[in-house]
């Protein structure tokens, strides 16, 4: 007879084996959060092996994803499509088993990628915010088709990191009664025991938060953990929190207990003397055929696939518009018409010449979005009303309403990572929304996006030094380098109307992570052509041509393009032949053909000049050593916009001056 330890083992042993395999790896955290996972996996956890994307499974994350071989020990015993070579090849290049866990490789059975830690518990109050939403929209009586709940390990380290206090506040405040978090409080960081740097009272924490915490369970003992789920799930109007006294490598005979067995391999010995005291008596990478017949989850799985399967059939009969519009959305399908819907607005708004900020531009259009696309769910850290994010059908998210509009407080780095559990959940479209300086707070979480590669907007608003009196301290100047510098992240600054729902339109239909860099001050509406409002989406375009062979290129974004045309104009009156080239995604421009950006800038014309009120390192491979730029070398002030950008150069006599210089230097040089 197979005892729970026993099953509890055949994780310690593959995680052991599988880290002294690759000499890399943390073997602590597997070996001491076995158990738990043992009685979740194999008494709560709704999955289904044979499908790892029915739709109404359970989601599990590791945010503590130093421990992945827990992880991969769990899908390849529950019959996952991760085999036992793939266990072998743990940290090893392009295999299924990297060192942390990644979404991104397409792994059945991850959720999201967990490295910096912390995250994954941010995560996992996305995919609850989004089960809660869409099931007080679709679900009707009798027919809960949406209904799962998000379980979640935790460590101390993700406890230190600031992101769980914004995120747990925020889920307690929300009352998300359908997360289950597991603390292992094991008491060692990879600097040994914690009491010296972290011995706050967690249970008190999480209480204030509004949190259930159950403590005081022995996270070896599977009995009381199963008591401690059981109690969780009763909770009808508070997210739960479960602390489970363990012990860091448990099984490991000289090392469990302390710090030496959280990052590295046991050693052939330790593990040695492990196998005898856990009585382990098969060799490594081998489980016994009757362990596997125990832990397989894929008949059960099926069933209960097959048991929710026939539930929607039944609600698709009795409710099939709303069926329809279920389907619509877990497929990431957009509504019938919406190019043609979409194409008419834009055109629409270049008739309209409106001098207004492309925050308020961003607004518009996610007005004419949200009547037409009911799985925008936006939010804003506190900043509503000056990030123009939200509409007129804006519902506040909370317990009580679905709502499409989360209210997230001061809290950009939670809200950029629950935005992405949101994303990672499925069946709805995120965005939310700051001011550009504090993507800095919240950088780490854009990134994961990226990695992840996932559908989210981000919107940025109050984007340089044209914001004025609030100063330096709120003036980006090297952010927007930074963004554009993320790999995968696509960035548009747009100069006016036309150039923002464009963007919009764009991000809505790639399933990219966006970046929206919006104005606060008003900009001039721009004059264009059904030919250069095609050319918007590929990031870069002829906005001005001169009638001869340009004598110079001006190349600029935002609100800095209106005074570069007015500056060719006045350069042109002396007979000086400029292009303007507005380039509002310099991602996307550069993901066009040759032919097309050759186009646009020929190799041939050297002079060019970059005006652009942000850091000027990041455009000389558009200018190289011929071109200026006219930029932000330092930081701001606090004064009004317009006397800003007078004294930091962004004039028409400013351009002029520059122009003529650098044409008369590159031409005496005979460089050109």
């Amino acid at each position: 007879m197979i005892n729970r330890k026993e099953l509890a083992n055949a994780i310690r042993i593959l995680s052991i084996d599988a880290i002294q395999k690759a000499n890399s790896g943390h073997p602590g955290m597997p070996m001491g959060m076995a158990d738990i996972a043992e009685v979740l996996w194999r008494d709560f956890l709704i999955h289904n092996p044979n499908n790892p994307f029915w739709f109404n499974r359970d989601r599990f994350i590791l945010s503590n994803g130093h421990g992945s071989m827990l992880l991969y020990s769990l899908l390849h015993l529950t019959g996952y499509n991760l085999s036992i070579n793939d266990i072998k090849n743990f940290r090893q290049l392009n295999s299924k088993t990297p060192g942390h866990p990644e979404y991104e490789k397409n792994i059945n059975g991850i959720e999201t990628t967990t490295g910096p830690l912390g995250q994954g518990l941010a995560n996992g109050v996305g995919f609850a915010i989004a089960e809660r939403i869409l099931s007080k929209k679709f679900n009707k009586p009798n027919y809960k088709i949406i209904n799962h709940k998000t379980y979640i390990f935790i460590g101390d380290g993700c406890l230190m990191e600031g992101i769980s206090h914004e995120v747990c506040s925020l889920a307690g405040t929300l009352k998300l009664n359908k997360i289950i978090v597991f603390y292992d409080n094991n008491n060692i960081s990879i600097d040994g025991n914690i009491k010296e740097w972290y011995n706050e009272d967690v249970k008190k924490r999480f209480e204030s938060y509004g949190w259930n915490v159950i403590d005081k369970i022995n996270g070896h003992n599977s009995e009381e953990i199963k008591y401690a789920i059981k109690k969780a799930h009763k909770s009808k109007n508070k997210p739960n929190l479960i602390i489970c006294k363990t012990i860091i490598g448990y099984g490991s005979p000289n090392k469990a207990g302390n710090s030496e067995v959280h990052g590295a391999p046991l050693g052939k010995k330790e593990i040695y003397n492990t196998r005898l005291l856990l009585k382990w008596k098969f060799p490594e990478f081998i489980i016994p055929k009757n362990i596997y017949l125990k832990w397989d989850a894929k008949e059960k799985g099926k069933k209960l696939e097959n048991k929710w399967n026939l539930l929607v059939k039944k609600y698709s009969k009795k409710y099939p518009e709303l069926y329809i519009e279920y389907k619509r959305c877990l497929n990431k399908k957009l509504p019938i018409n919406f190019n043609k819907n979409i194409d008419k607005f834009i055109k629409d708004t270049q008739l309209i010449f409106k001098n207004i900020a492309t925050r308020k531009s961003s607004q518009n259009t996610l007005e004419f979005l949200g009547k037409i696309l009911p799985e925008l769910i936006g939010g804003s850290a506190d900043l509503t009303p000056s990030n123009l994010s939200n509409w007129s059908g804006s519902i506040s998210f909370n317990n009580n309403s679905y709502g499409n509009y989360i209210h997230y407080g001061v809290r950009e780095f939670g809200m950029s990572a629950i935005t992405n559990g949101i994303a990672l959940h499925g069946g709805l479209l995120p965005y939310s929304a700051t001011f550009l300086i504090f993507f800095e707070y919240a950088h780490n979480a854009i990134r994961m996006a990226s990695l992840m590669n996932l559908h989210i907007i981000f919107i940025y608003t109050h984007d340089s030094i044209g914001l004025g009196e609030d100063g330096p301290t709120h003036q980006p100047i090297e952010t927007l380098s930074n963004l554009r510098m993320i790999p995968n992240l696509y960035v548009w600054r747009p100069c006016d109307e036309v150039e923002t729902a464009i963007a919009w339109k764009y991000a809505i239909k790639e399933q990219k992570p966006i970046a929206l860099i919006l104005t606060r001050q008003n900009v001039k509406q721009q004059i264009r052509n059904l030919k250069q409002i095609n050319n918007v989406y590929k990031g870069g375009y002829i906005i001005k041509e001169c009638n001869n062979f340009p004598d110079v290129i001006f190349i600029s974004t935002g609100s800095e393009l209106d005074i570069t045309i007015k500056s060719s104009k006045k350069l042109k009156k002396i007979g000086i032949n400029v292009r303007v080239v507005s380039l509002p995604s310099t991602n996307v421009f550069e993901i066009q053909n040759k032919k097309y950006r050759k186009k646009i800038l020929p190799k041939i014309i050297k002079n060019r000049i970059v005006i652009e009120a942000s850091f000027k390192g990041y455009w000389y491979k558009y200018t190289g050593l011929y071109g200026k730029i006219i930029g932000m070398k330092n930081f701001g002030e606090s004064g009004p916009a317009e006397k800003l950008f007078n004294k930091f150069g962004f004039t028409i006599n400013n351009i002029i001056k520059k122009t003529k210089k650098m044409l008369i230097k590159n031409y005496s040089n005979n460089d050109i």
